[in-house]
């Protein structure tokens, strides 16, 4: 149950005065639909009024606050005019710009003869000063009525500042005074004012540098938000190992099987990480790591043959990706090595239907099945395992924490094994997965030669078709990638289609094409026809960035590239290269092409190592981006920064596991107030894992 302390900043925005259905829905779109996601919703800029000049002083461009006499109006001749009211100090005189206004209500608010204190932006027109539409007009007695320091907010088409102000003046005041969750000495020693004061602080700038996220107040409300975030994380992680594991030993016979029939010999790393693993999966505790790797460098080996230690123990393995495409390439990568170790796998997809999908889960039910590889279907009720001993989820990024411990409940007390090709900076991996062990694969396998990445403006696109044909000619495969914007789907689907239309011309080729939106089935047949050779070009859209393995494939076009990230750049640059043949990406850039942009390009082609793109993606791109809700199943971070605050991130992780350490129940006085943190951040979930008496 959230505390009732909490209760009032849980309430729906529509709760404040003032705030009807339409402006209700306009703040939830920036800022979120409680009164605390408001409360959370920091300025982004400030308006500093103190600036108080005489007019004749007065800098053009800027904001300023003068008091002076109103001399007369100016009623527009034709409608379509401005309105304008002349007025002076003892320097200049000024003119007050109004477009669209009403006559009466600017002759009460400006009567001529009477002084009036103006805050607004002054401007120079032709000479004269000018102030369009003042943002404040008092009479010199009311002038504590407007703030001379004022926070400006994210704002949406629709949404102004004024009413988003006072909204988010409303969620302050319904902000009570917390019970302290930060340890006493430490806050004393970061001079860090109690939340409640923290929160006023931080909404109440007076310059820009009141913005920056190293002021002791946006520092306080990030370590709260950080510590929230890892303590979730570890109690999590503490309720799914509190229920013990159990050991699972092997002799290695069928992982020896495996290896034999390998056509390469595994990496110095690759046997490190297996070593990882395998120690976790013979302990008493319950496995839980991640295994990062770079594109190619192997992780599906290491996977299979910790799976096979599973099978030998007389358990069952799981092996979930995020689509159907890499769960057929799963599948068919993996059968000469299960076979050899004479293993059964099953397959388990949205395709299968009916009696066939009936029969795999009988023979899944009656342990038949010793590894079974499917999506997210492995996740449907009535999949049962006789015992589930090993669940290892690909691609981590699409599934969440959520996701994970779903697939883990399937077994008694399975081991879990993550494995992501897309590496994770070190703040990140603990925003992220502050719940897991870590095993790292670097380098690239024995035999795998770097790529040639080109950078080439969309003006040489007849060069590089001439390139291409003469390449494809001499019998090589190639990608051309066309990006995705979820906006425009069905223009980039056109575009695509249209793409593939002009390369079938251009290169007198039968060229295959390949998109999200076509039928599973569909894009199976093109995958096949250009993995045997039928095709020669696949025009795809990103749809191929993880996981498709066809070694002939040489060349990849990425066009667009100023559109993608660096880690999907780097992605997609890691499908060709898998074979013995030298290989290219080349990365074609259409105009406008912004410095980031550029900064992204040059990276790609100064560096293949992953980890290194990780780390500039994350300087380029910040947090949000790199980890955003949509790829990741995280929550975004309201008041943290993980860049920013990566020092802070570091604190609140050791922290967090000293707090587990002490207090597991969070049944302390600092504990109780904790619950209440972890609640105030949304982190519900974490609470109902703490054990009950």
């Amino acid at each position: 149950m959230r505390p009732a302390i909490l209760f009032p900043l849980f309430a729906d925005i529509r709760t404040l005065s003032g705030v009807g259905p339409k402006l209700e829905k306009l703040i939830a779109k920036v800022a979120g639909p409680k009164l605390a996601d408001l409360a959370f919703d920091l300025p982004v800029g400030v308006v500093d009024r103190s600036y108080r000049p005489k007019l004749a002083a007065a800098e053009a461009g800027g904001i300023a606050t003068v008091e002076v006499t109103v001399l007369d109006h100016m009623p527009p001749r034709i409608k379509s005019q401005p309105y304008k009211v002349r007025v002076s100090d003892e320097t200049a005189v000024m003119e007050l710009v109004f477009f669209r206004a009403h006559a009466d209500y600017l002759a009460a608010l400006l009567p001529v003869g009477q002084r009036r204190v103006l805050s607004g932006r002054i401007e120079k027109f032709k000479d004269r000063l000018q102030m369009a539409h003042p943002d404040y007009v008092v009479a010199p007695e009311e002038i504590a009525s407007f703030p001379l320091h004022e926070p400006v907010y994210g704002l949406t088409e629709g949404l102004t500042a004024r009413p988003m102000a006072k909204a988010v003046r409303g969620a302050l005041e319904k902000v009570p005074q917390m019970p302290e969750w930060q340890d006493a000495a430490f806050l004393k020693q970061r001079k860090w004012e109690a939340f409640r004061a923290a929160l006023e602080t931080a909404h109440a700038p007076a310059h820009e540098s009141d913005l920056a996220p190293t002021t002791a107040a946006r520092q306080r409300l990030a370590y709260d938000e950080l510590l929230a975030n890892q303590l979730a994380l570890l109690l999590i992680r503490a309720s799914l190992r509190g229920n013990k594991g159990r050991p699972v030993f092997s002799t290695g016979k069928l992982k020896a099987l495996a290896v034999a029939a390998l056509p390469f010999a595994l990496t110095d790393p690759q046997l490190e990480a297996l070593a990882e693993i395998e120690k976790d999966m013979a302990s008493e505790k319950r496995m839980l790591r991640l295994l990062q790797g770079d594109v190619g460098s192997g992780k599906t080996i290491v996977a299979l043959l910790a799976m096979l230690g599973a099978v030998e123990a007389g358990l069952q393995a799981a092996l979930m990706a995020p689509t159907e495409l890499l769960v057929r390439q799963h599948l068919a990568s993996l059968e000469p090595y299960a076979r050899a170790a004479d293993v059964r796998l099953g397959c388990l997809t949205g395709r299968e239907k009916g009696a066939g999908r009936d029969a795999t889960l009988a023979k899944l039910a009656a342990g038949e099945i010793d590894i079974l590889i499917g999506t997210h279907a492995l996740f449907s009720e009535d999949v049962a395992f006789k015992d589930l001993g090993l669940a290892v989820v690909d691609e981590q990024h699409r599934f969440g924490v959520h996701q994970r411990m779903q697939l883990q409940s399937k077994g008694k007390p399975a081991d879990v094994l993550v494995m992501t090709a897309t590496p994770i900076p070190r703040t990140l991996a603990l925003t992220a997965y502050g719940d897991m062990d870590v095993s790292k694969i670097t380098g690239r396998p024995p035999g795998r030669k770097p790529v040639e990445t080109r950078v080439m403006g969309a003006a040489r696109m007849d060069d590089l078709i001439t390139h291409l044909r003469t390449a494809l000619d001499r019998g090589a495969r190639a990608y051309w990638v066309c990006p995705l914007v979820e906006e425009s789907e069905k223009i980039d689907l056109a575009a695509a289609e249209d793409r593939a239309v002009m390369l079938r011309q251009a290169l007198g080729l039968n060229v295959g094409v390949m998109h999200g939106k076509m039928k599973a089935a569909e894009r199976d047949a093109a995958m096949a026809a250009f993995k045997a050779g039928e095709t020669q070009l696949l025009v795809a859209t990103t749809v191929i960035e993880v996981g498709v393995d066809v070694p002939e494939a040489t060349i990849m076009v990425v066009e667009h590239a100023e559109r993608f990230g660096l880690a999907q750049l780097h992605q997609l640059r890691g499908r060709v290269g898998r074979g013995a043949a030298k290989s290219s990406c080349i990365l074609l850039w259409h105009e406008p092409l912004g410095e980031t942009a550029k900064a992204r390009l040059k990276t790609m082609r100064d560096t293949d190592d992953g980890f290194v793109i990780a780390e500039e993606d994350l300087r380029l791109r910040g947090p949000g981006e790199v980890l955003g809700k949509r790829q990741s199943g995280q929550e975004e971070f309201r008041m943290a920064d993980p860049v920013a605050h990566a020092d802070l991130l570091a604190v609140a992780h050791d922290d967090a596991r000293l707090i587990i350490a002490r207090d597991p129940d969070l049944k302390s006085p600092r504990g109780e107030a904790l619950r209440t943190l972890l609640y105030l951040f949304g982190r519900d979930e974490a609470v109902r894992y703490l054990r009950t008496g």
